[in-house]
């Protein structure tokens, strides 16, 4: 099967929203007792997600 990847486009708030609602879902979890695997590990990519700069056209430039 092939690998699908989804694409998300944050500005560096909702960036920082993303990355509190995971933490305060882990420490929930660690609250419960119940195992954290899968909120660590994407908690990680999302802290590691590099940031893109997007190039502004001129208003003449070919698309």
């Amino acid at each position: 099967m092939k690998k699908q990847e989804r694409i998300v486009s944050l500005n560096h708030y909702e960036h920082g929203i993303v990355v509190h609602a995971l933490n305060a879902l882990r420490n929930d979890l660690i609250g419960e007792k119940r195992p954290t695997d899968a909120v660590d590990d994407l908690l990680l990519k999302m802290i590691d997600v590099p940031y893109q700069t997007h190039k502004r056209r001129r208003r003449h430039e070919a698309r």
